[in-house]
């Protein structure tokens, strides 16, 4: 029996492998990124810069946009046929071509006072305050070209064409890690080259995925925006929908927004690199589910096969969880040993890398929760209801808040990073409850059997990798090729332990690897 129906797992995992391979490059570019920034006053205001135009991207364009354009958008394609839904697409573009400019215009002409709201704790050193300004103007402009491919991302996804979305964040690391390597003494500071950076990046990308629209016969072309009845339809849901989608988005920047007011120099850039190793599984696998689950949802619902719709989900979640949870357990055993491989040289140091790991092991505690979060909630995107996550979001956001204030006053930026990861939790807890109450979803008997298994063998794999890091510590605690192999003998150690514990245990089978490169699927 497989893993999940075929098609679903091979496009799960051809947009896991190209985003694996953007997340390596992504690590590339952040160990580059920690030996010329470190951790300090020129970092913090780039991280600020570099994550506000990717928070709006995950909230309104990946989040809101994505999740209400593709089930119209499969609706149209279902019911009217292919020159229906290049109409409704090309209706959809004209409005938000026009919201984008009006907002990136606004935020530009704004940008110290907008700056002032969100990262209020730089303004007591007036050159930290300027330098985040300017290297936010600089930034801003990617989240027009960002949000704008995802209206064709959209496209290429309902027709099953996922590697050239998937492979769209690799430009961006080359792009940063070319201006790094090339061009970091160009101008003021290494940080304006990379601000500068991002923005290219992003009009590169908008230029590869509409050719490839072209390529599968989409041709999107521009026209005035007229606000018919399928854009009012489409606008009526993308507000609700930015909430119910970027709830962990807006706990990551209420984090940075706290974290500014810290007294340690530093901590933005301790969350930061914590979260970037924390969301290397969010990324490969949440994202990989996510945006593969939502079209394949969407075309089910539109079939009336809601048996089926249900089935998906549970596969989902057993392809999600399979890796999630032996990672999140990996991050809260040696989270040092990873921070200090990984960034610990040039300008950041011993003392940056423990309070990085101690951030990365708060955030790991939410790190299952941030991929059930990409599989219930297109339970409600492909139904057209964005309303219910958006409340259940809100209540989250208030209890991340609450949280957050109480967490900061006694751990500092590691209280920030553990109230994102309960409040992760309790946003899955009534995303799953609202699907099983309305009879959407229930968990069937193989689903719970293979989660039982995942912790048992990620139990084992723990107490392997604790007590092979008691005995490496020399390497691991070492520099240059000591600590890679190091690294290379712990993470050897826990993929062994936990794939030769799955097999054996029947968490996983041989049968369901197969299905991955059978010309059936």
């Amino acid at each position: 029996m497989s893993f999940v129906k075929p098609t679903l797992l091979k496009s799960t995992v051809i947009f896991a492998v190209f985003t694996f391979i953007s997340r390596i490059m992504g690590f590339i570019r952040d160990v580059l990124m920690a030996s010329v920034l470190g951790a300090g006053l020129i970092s913090d205001c780039f991280f600020v810069a570099f994550k506000l135009p990717n928070f709006f991207r995950r909230l309104f364009a990946e989040g809101a946009f994505s999740a209400s354009f593709v089930p119209h958008f499969n609706e149209h394609l279902e019911r009217g046929g292919k020159k229906e839904a290049i109409k409704f697409a090309e209706e959809s573009l004209a409005f938000l071509l026009i919201i984008l400019l009006t907002f990136v215009a606004l935020i530009e002409i704004f940008m110290p006072a907008f700056l002032f709201v969100v990262a209020n704790g730089f303004t007591e050193d007036e050159a930290k305050f300027q330098l985040a300004i300017t290297l936010t103007r600089f930034t801003f402009p990617y989240i027009l070209c960002v949000s704008l491919m995802t209206l064709f991302a959209g496209i290429l996804n309902s027709l099953g064409r996922f590697a050239v979305t998937a492979f769209l964040p690799i430009i961006l690391n080359i792009c940063l890690i070319s201006a790094l390597v090339f061009a970091s003494e160009w101008m003021d500071t290494p940080a304006h080259t990379l601000a500068i950076a991002v923005t290219i990046s992003g009009f590169f990308q908008l230029l590869i995925l509409y050719i490839a629209c072209v390529k599968a016969g989409y041709l999107i072309r521009l026209r005035l925006p007229k606000l018919t009845p399928k854009v009012k339809a489409l606008l009526i849901t993308i507000a609700p929908a930015a909430l119910g989608a970027g709830i962990i988005q807006i706990n990551l920047l209420i984090d940075v927004v706290l974290a500014t007011l810290l007294p340690a120099e530093g901590s933005v850039s301790f969350l930061f690199y914590a979260d970037r190793l924390n969301q290397l599984p969010v990324g490969v696998i949440g994202v990989a589910l996510g945006t593969v689950l939502l079209p394949y949802l969407s075309k089910q619902i539109a079939q009336g096969k809601e048996k089926e719709v249900i089935n998906s989900q549970n596969r989902a979640i057993e392809m999600g969880l399979f890796l999630t949870i032996p990672a999140a357990v990996a991050f809260v055993i040696v989270p040092y040993e990873l921070i200090h491989a990984l960034y610990e040289r040039g300008e950041f140091g011993a003392e940056q890398a423990a309070a990085t790991s101690a951030a990365l092991a708060a955030y790991a505690v939410g790190l299952p929760a941030y991929i059930l979060a990409k599989v219930f909630s297109p339970g409600y995107f492909a139904r057209k209801d964005t309303k219910t996550p958006m409340r259940y979001a809100l209540y989250a956001l208030g209890l991340n808040l609450v949280l957050n204030l109480i967490l900061m006053q006694y751990f500092a930026h590691v209280g920030l990073a553990l109230a994102t990861a309960i409040s992760a939790w309790f946003n899955v807890f009534l995303l799953a409850f609202g699907l099983i109450k309305r009879g959407h979803y229930k968990f069937d008997r193989r689903v719970i059997k293979r989660i039982s298994r995942y912790i048992l063998c990620s139990i084992i794999m723990g107490f392997a990798v604790y007590y092979c890091a008691i005995n490496i510590t020399d390497m691991t605690s070492s520099s240059g090729m000591e600590v890679v192999k190091g690294i290379l003998i712990l993470v050897s150690v826990g993929l062994v332990s936990y794939f030769v514990s799955a097999f054996t245990l029947g968490a996983a089978k041989y049968s369901e690897v197969k299905s991955i490169f059978s010309k059936k699927g």
